[in-house]
């Protein structure tokens, strides 16, 4: 953890996955401006024109994604919202979903205008669902993971904990510890990976969280969360193609919530990953990929100019 090499994990998960290791694709940082003084980071995977958008869940980053883009193998963009990852952290605090999407229209105007699908997680995906009011001509096909306008503050209330209650100041072993003790059944592995991409060092040698939400009052978390009910006019408007994706262990999305997609797109598909938590991603990439196959096919050889 001495010097932060974002990429060099992505062999190693390369073999957890069954996959040869030399045969990662290439993948670069760019960094956009989004407003004034404001920047947003993407992961560029590939080096033809990007077929998916990406979108992490909140207190996560683009790194989220490594794996499920390991496994499709295809080009694509995996966004850091603003207050994530690399980007810019927001002046006026706003990390709602509307928020967001101003800027994800920008990003993926600039660098995936041809992208056949925006994938969100949490409330990435109520970002990439806002996106699809706004923009609709960038978002041809829609994947919610794990969330609905449904979406309730106490669903966010075990993240927001996780968040505040890490120790401060502390090193790096002292967050993996924590992690492990505040998330039973973790792997190991995976978690001090995640890690790995989710805290910065200071200059007194010290460790804390990269994004924003670690900065922010529970209050203000909880204000945003009472937004997502707004949302559901934008999904029932929408008429790209929808499909979500439903954690089997996860209390994000309910029966109820359900059939209120069902009930204003009968034609959006819904899949269950049994056993898989809130993100889905990381717990059970390899079923989240052959989804986004199956629903995103991809796109032909004399289209991928």
């Amino acid at each position: 953890m001495s010097c932060y090499e974002e990429f060099a994990l992505l062999p190693e998960q390369a073999r957890e996955l069954g996959l040869s290791p030399d045969g990662v694709p290439a993948v670069r940082r760019e960094a956009l401006e989004v407003a004034p003084d404001r920047r947003l980071s993407v992961l560029v995977w590939g080096r033809a024109a990007p077929e998916l958008v990406l979108v992490h869940g909140g207190a996560q980053n683009a790194h989220t994604w490594d794996r499920v883009a390991l496994l499709l193998g295809r080009p694509l963009i995996a966004v850091d919202l603003a207050g994530h990852g690399h980007s810019d952290w927001r002046a006026d605090r706003d990390y709602s979903p509307r928020a967001f999407a101003a800027d994800l229209a920008s990003v993926v105007h600039r660098l995936a205008p041809r992208a056949l699908a925006v994938v969100g997680m949490s409330i990435g995906g109520l970002a990439c669902l806002a996106l699809g009011s706004t923009h609709p001509e960038l978002v041809r096909r829609l994947v919610l993971v794990d969330v609905t306008p449904g979406a309730r503050a106490s669903a966010a209330t075990p993240i927001v904990r996780f968040v505040h209650d890490a120790p401060r100041p502390a090193t790096f072993e002292q967050l993996v510890d924590y992690a492990l003790a505040s998330l039973p059944g973790a792997d190991p592995v995976a978690l001090r990976r995640g890690l790995f991409h989710n805290v910065r060092r200071g200059q007194d040698g010290t460790w804390t969280w990269r994004h924003h939400l670690g900065s922010l009052d529970e209050d203000e978390v909880f204000r945003v969360a009472s937004t997502f009910p707004s949302l559901w006019p934008d999904l029932a408007g929408s008429r790209a193609p929808l499909l979500l994706v439903r954690a089997g262990r996860s209390p994000a999305v309910t029966d109820a919530d359900v059939e209120e997609v069902r009930r204003l797109r009968p034609d959006a598909r819904v899949e269950v990953v049994d056993g898989a938590g809130h993100s889905v991603q990381s717990d059970d990439p390899a079923r989240l990929a052959e989804l986004l196959r199956r629903f995103v096919p991809p796109r032909r050889r004399d289209e991928r100019r």
